[in-house]
């Protein structure tokens, strides 16, 4: 194959060597989101900005793990591993949209919390309906942008080491690896280098969010009140760890660190589990979402 002009498809990994519980383990995060997306909606107590940002991110999580799953699923259940030039490409698109504007969110979500617990008397202002549209707006604006540049810019690359993709997903390294052109190899490398200090960025907001948010909480006598808030930010900020390490770690790490188990590995923890225990931090954790879920379930088994 001499440039990717002549490439109609790639090969994936089998889905079922990286994930290999049953088929409604792979299903449950699917579920769980869904049910939360529906409940928030359906709950009009729940329609606050705290919620919207929550409803936005599970519509993100959905997306993201929708993006890749189902596709490796199908693959794995009729023993096949093809995804066309067009399909990887539109993969790669809507994951890296999703992924990046769910981090983005994640930075706002921090920003929100900060806001609510440091300056609950200017939460009405600094986090309005309006200028939380706004900021969501943002949010998934650049992920569209973000998305946009990568894709263009790992498709653009002429790939002549054949067509086999050492991961379950279209992802860019591996796209890359495919490369027979250095230098548009380190264009892309270059823009992937940007987004993620960038990303990083975000992520030292979001720590120092959270250091003003621990300050505050260390100070309320309430010991039941003090856990309850580190109950939930806690696990959201090793999520978010998570993302950022592995994302990193998967997109920059030296090739003298890549093994296909490694790879695997890496992937799974940033683009499967963050999505998947997103839904568990914040609706077990809640109360209100948690009594809407009941409503729902009961509303639901009535209609029935």
């Amino acid at each position: 194959m001499s440039n990717s002009s002549s490439i109609s498809q790639f090969l994936l990994l089998p889905f079922a060597d990286t994930w290999p519980p049953q088929p409604f383990q792979k299903r449950a995060p699917l579920l769980g989101t869904s049910l939360i997306i529906t409940t928030i909606t359906w709950d009009h107590p729940l329609h606050t900005p705290m919620y919207f940002l929550l409803l936005n991110l599970s519509v993100l999580d959905l997306g993201s793990i929708s993006t890749t799953v189902p596709k490796a699923m199908a693959n794995s259940l009729w023993d096949k591993r093809r995804i066309s030039y067009l399909g990887c490409a539109t993969q790669l698109f809507f994951f890296v949209f999703f992924i990046g504007a769910e981090y983005c969110l994640l930075t706002v979500m921090a920003y929100d919390r900060y806001v609510a617990i440091c300056q609950p008397l200017h939460y009405g202002t600094l986090m309005g309906t309006r200028a939380c549209a706004h900021m969501e707006a943002a949010a998934w604006a650049s992920g569209f942008l973000n998305a946009l540049l990568h894709t263009a810019n790992t498709f653009s690359v002429p790939l002549c080491q054949g067509n086999a993709v050492g991961q379950f997903f279209c992802e860019i390294p591996h796209i890359l690896k495919l490369s027979c052109s250095h230098s548009d190899y380190l264009r892309e490398v270059r823009l992937i280098v940007v987004i993620c200090c960038l990303g990083f960025g975000c992520f030292v907001f979001m720590v120092v969010s959270y250091v003003g948010i621990f300050r505050v909480v260390l100070r309320i006598p309430s010991v039941q009140r003090r856990h309850k808030v580190f109950s939930t930010c806690l696990p959201h900020l090793a999520v978010v760890s998570l993302l950022v390490t592995t994302g990193i770690f998967a997109n920059l790490k030296p090739p003298s660190m890549s093994s296909p188990s490694l790879d695997l590995l890496v992937s799974v923890l940033y683009s499967v589990v963050p999505p998947a225990v997103n839904p568990l931090i914040y609706s077990l954790r809640n109360q209100e979402l948690k009594d809407a879920l009941r409503k729902f379930l009961a509303f639901s088994d009535c209609e029935a």
